[in-house]
């Protein structure tokens, strides 16, 4: 394996770029940032300096074409991931596209052949899939300790309605709360299901103050062999971002599932004699630690 570092290129000068993905990949042991651009030279050349990136370019095509790239992420607005992702798998370089990674399937398979035919990877910045709690809690469903998976329920809500100039309110650029995040916890219903949807039911409140995208909804999808995932998700409403996963004989509970402090609680009914420990996975990871003890019995009582 080559000690050599995967060099990333960045698209635009957006929040989720500057205070989470580049910093994240600045902490890596296998990638570094050597380039970002934007139509605002001064903009990126002031986040260049502030980030410690060695090369600006006042447009994404100058990037694309750069010989010091071997990757692009890119965290532009939603109605523009298909066409830069397709311009850069054409330029031969990998692409790492915010969420969701299209508006809808049509644009996510031109995406997904465009990058076949390039021999690039392409891949959606959906972070929490890859942090080792989501490892843990699949061995524990894998391993039949929760018993037969009976449905989950996700949520992710936050309010920002009165910033009405947000890109998340604008329609034309793919804005709206199942686009923002909803996205969450359908993805986590399929990466522990490891299934995809057969069906899909929604009810939104679309707000005219926010030209009309969706604002808060709620949904069920239906997934093979009669599980189901509830849901809601909004951009008007009070902070939340949860998970559930419910078994016959137990469950798992995410406080925080997708931001915020990854611990989780493991419950699982027993018998009184075969106590059970919960677990709590910790910040880092780097080891699993006690920090409560509770236990469930089979009629259904909670002990400490």
């Amino acid at each position: 394996m080559s000690d050599r570092k995967l060099r990333w290129g960045v698209l635009g000068c957006a929040r989720i770029a500057t205070q989470a993905v580049i910093p994240g990949i600045q902490e890596s042991e296998t990638g570094e940032v050597v380039a970002i651009a934007s139509r605002d030279s001064s903009k990126a050349k002031e986040t260049a300096a502030k980030l410690g990136i060695p090369i600006v370019y006042d447009s994404y095509d100058a990037l694309l074409a750069s010989n010091d790239v071997d990757a692009v992420y890119i965290p532009l607005p939603n109605h523009l991931h298909k066409d830069w992702a397709i311009m850069t798998a054409e330029a031969g370089k990998h692409v790492l596209c915010e969420k969701p990674i299209a508006l809808n399937a049509h644009e996510a398979k031109e995406m997904v052949d465009a990058c076949e035919r390039a021999q690039v990877k392409l891949a959606e910045a959906f972070m929490y899939r890859h942090h080792p709690r989501y490892e843990r809690m699949k061995t524990i469903i894998d391993s039949g300790e929760i018993g037969d998976i009976r449905g989950i329920h996700g949520t992710f809500t936050f309010n920002n309605a009165q910033d009405t100039n947000n890109v998340r309110y604008k329609r034309f650029m793919g804005g709206g709360g199942l686009y923002d995040v909803g996205c969450y916890p359908i993805s986590a219903a399929r990466l522990i299901l490891g299934r995809e949807p057969e069906a899909a039911t929604v009810q939104a409140f679309h707000s005219p103050e926010h030209d009309n995208v969706d604002m808060m909804a709620s949904g069920l999808i239906e997934f093979p062999g009669a599980v189901g995932l509830t849901f809601d998700c909004g951009m008007w409403a009070d902070f939340r971002n949860t998970l559930e996963i419910l078994g016959t004989d137990g469950r798992i509970v995410v406080p925080n599932a997708f931001v915020g402090d990854p611990n989780f609680l493991y419950l699982q009914m027993v018998n009184v004699e075969k106590r059970r420990l919960l677990h709590l996975i910790n910040m880092h990871c780097k080891r699993i630690t006690s920090v409560g003890v509770f236990y469930l019995t089979s009629h259904y009582g909670l002990i400490r």
